[in-house]
């Protein structure tokens, strides 16, 4: 069927979010940051210059800055652009071809273009952690914490904070940093993701990260 038509709709303030069963801690030692499938071909379904859009851009943009300044690994995921029927596999079945070979249409926004020392991870599944190597580099940083944002909450972002629970590693799903198609799947991936994981607004996610480092830099 494709990415459905997105209309606007705002971004759930702190007083809508789930609570969390899980009570981790954030720690810029233990944590990376994972960009989930922010390329022009999926965020251009979003209404430009309206919510939720313009909030999840400028919150990334925020928690990767913060990340990049504490010494946080920042992954980006991206799905390949023109795959091969083969490759598709059955998410042809459901979201057709995936990204044609529009010049940039699988390249990330540009205000989060990767820079040098960042790292770009191809996924062929909504899952970031499915046949990539994110488990490894998570491994090799000796980081057991996940801060995921992106898109889209109910598919993408929910599955690889599902699969990061299940391989020991903690998520935390920003909330105001993650999109869908719609504020109902929204909101329902937010919940699903709180039974498993933490669930907190970028705000908050940055005050935590900052109060962590400061004693070290003391």
């Amino acid at each position: 069927m494709g990415i459905p038509a997105i209309e606007a709709y705002p971004m759930p303030d702190r007083s809508a979010l789930p609570r969390s069963c899980a009570s981790w801690t954030i720690d810029p030692d233990r944590a990376a940051l994972l960009v989930h499938d922010m390329q022009n071909h999926f965020v251009r379904a979003f209404p430009r210059d309206h919510s939720p859009v313009v909030e999840l851009v400028r919150n990334i943009a925020a928690l990767r800055e913060l990340a990049r300044t504490l010494g946080i690994p920042v992954v980006f995921s991206a799905e390949p652009a023109a795959q091969h029927p083969g490759r598709r596999g059955l998410a042809a079945d459901i979201w057709g071809p995936g990204i044609g070979d529009e010049p940039d249409a699988g390249a990330i926004v540009s205000p989060l273009a990767p820079r040098p020392g960042e790292h770009l991870l191809p996924n062929v599944r909504p899952n970031a952690f499915l046949r990539s190597n994110l488990g490894r580099l998570l491994r090799q940083e000796e980081r057991d914490q996940l801060i995921i944002c992106g898109v889209f909450a109910h598919l993408g972002v929910l599955l690889t904070a599902a699969d990061a629970f299940m391989n020991d590693i903690q998520p935390f799903v920003v909330a105001d940093a993650v999109a869908d198609f719609s504020a109902e799947e929204h909101s329902m991936a937010l919940r699903w993701a709180a039974r498993s994981g933490v669930v907190c607004p970028t705000d908050v996610l940055l005050r935590d990260l900052l109060l962590r480092r400061a004693p070290r830099d003391a």
